[in-house]
């Protein structure tokens, strides 16, 4: 599987033991249509992303 953001490969397992499960980093789920991503990120870019969403003090 390919990143959506990046491009970059990563294995995906949805079925059995996928590194996604025992990521922390968790992003609220954005309403339906309101993601600007349809497919799966990789970890790199995942936690970019996460970065972005914490709110600044």
């Amino acid at each position: 599987m390919s990143c959506e953001s990046c491009g970059a490969e990563f294995t995906c397992d949805p079925g059995g033991a996928c590194w996604c499960f025992e990521e922390t980093v968790r992003l609220p789920l954005p309403a339906g249509g309101q993601s600007r991503f349809k497919d799966c990120l990789c970890a790199r870019c995942l936690a970019r992303l996460a970065g972005e969403a914490e709110p600044r003090s």
